[in-house]
């Protein structure tokens, strides 16, 4: 996607140091531009924890590329020593955020492969080959999911007469959250870029408002007509037939297509089966934990620190970008920075394979029973 006409990805290597990884930071936007040179892995982990980059993509690439430097800085006296260090990475990397499934997925692919070489120099050639591949692969299957989920959008095109369909998402699940394209946004560009007439609802999604700062930000940068809202407006939006469709991302689905996203999501689930509107989930294989079956008791929801409610962060009126606190200094805050939603409130999942129903016998029939099927 672009910023000021440019092509960006979210993340990359140096094209002058391939020891450095760089990536755009994401608590700037959409104020200012900040690309971010990580050059350990030490530095890899403090960017996801601190949610310089976030979205399941993003947060998977980016930890293949932390394996990668990982690898790079690794003793090099024995293989024993080398791979001691690459666990030890990879457990600190897993433990920075728990709901992403594809951080944990993305480690244990990296250690595979760097597990089948042999020679030190191989396996460090096998991580950047892994990571660059983990980062190629998640752009190709956000475009994948945008060409399965534009038919969607076409249907409900058809059925309005060409008028604009009204399409409302949750927090940000596009091409920031992952390497290019976006999961619920990648079938909102390939409709935008067919002349389809689409406007998109942008919940602000508090406490760090990721729909406002930052959705809006790439919709507008990509020229995609939306309107930012609170977050409590989705229902009355439903019920007044103002909204055709939701579709959100999901940063951990499990094999029966319960479906984690950001804190809030199921309440827009729940508004939209109330009013016979359709909710979609758009995610990729990456994001689909096969050992697990209950969403609301098996995934693990992460709780973050409670200044991100007590404080709100944004540009000042002479152009600083600070904190400010809105809350009660003494008032305790709770922060859950995700929800389940069931799969019986979910219309249909959009994939890199398809649109399937969110059933286990829905994804198996894209998918098999497992990662390997």
């Amino acid at each position: 996607m672009k910023i000021n006409g440019k092509h960006y990805r979210t993340i990359w290597v140096h094209q002058d140091d391939p020891s450095v990884i760089q990536a755009i930071d994401q608590r700037f936007l959409p104020h200012e531009v900040i690309i971010e040179d990580l050059k350990d892995v030490d530095a890899i982990a403090k960017a996801i924890k601190e949610m310089h980059i976030r979205g399941a993509g993003l947060i998977g690439t980016t930890a293949g590329y932390g394996m990668y430097l990982a690898a790079l800085h690794a003793p090099r006296h024995s293989e024993e020593a080398f791979m001691s260090a690459l666990v030890h990475a990879g457990e600190m990397l897993k433990a920075t955020r728990p709901t992403a499934v594809n951080l944990e997925w993305a480690v244990n692919r990296c250690l595979e492969a760097i597990k089948a070489e042999k020679g030190i120099e191989n396996k460090i050639a096998a991580a950047r080959r892994t990571a660059d591949a983990i980062a190629d692969e998640d752009a190709a299957f956000c475009r994948r999911i945008g060409e399965h989920g534009l038919p969607i959008i076409e249907e409900i095109s058809r059925r309005k007469k060409g008028e604009p369909v009204n399409i409302l998402t949750h927090c940000n699940a596009g091409w920031l959250a992952f390497v290019d394209y976006g999961t619920a946004t990648a079938p909102i560009y390939a409709a935008h870029e067919k002349g389809i007439k689409v406007h998109v609802y942008v919940d602000e999604t508090r406490p760090l408002n990721q729909g406002g700062q930052l959705t809006a930000f790439e919709l507008g940068q990509n020229g995609v007509p939306h309107t930012i809202i609170t977050d409590n407006a989705g229902g009355h939006l439903m019920q007044h037939g103002m909204v055709d469709m939701v579709i959100v991302g999901c940063d951990r689905a499990t094999r029966t297509g319960d479906v984690a996203n950001k804190i809030g999501t199921y309440l827009k689930a729940l508004a939209a089966h109330a009013n016979g509107i359709p909710f979609y989930v758009a995610l990729p294989s990456s994001s689909i934990d096969w050992k697990i079956r209950d969403g609301i008791r098996e995934i693990p929801i992460e709780t973050r620190s409670e200044n991100e409610v007590k404080y709100i962060r944004g540009r000042t009126k002479d152009g600083k970008i600070e904190s400010v606190l809105i809350t009660p200094a003494n008032s305790p805050a709770a922060n859950y920075a995700f929800d389940v939603t069931p799969n019986h409130l979910i219309t249909a999942l959009i994939t890199e394979r398809g649109v399937c129903p969110a059933t286990e016998e829905g994804i198996a029939g894209l998918f098999g029973h497992g990662n390997n099927d």
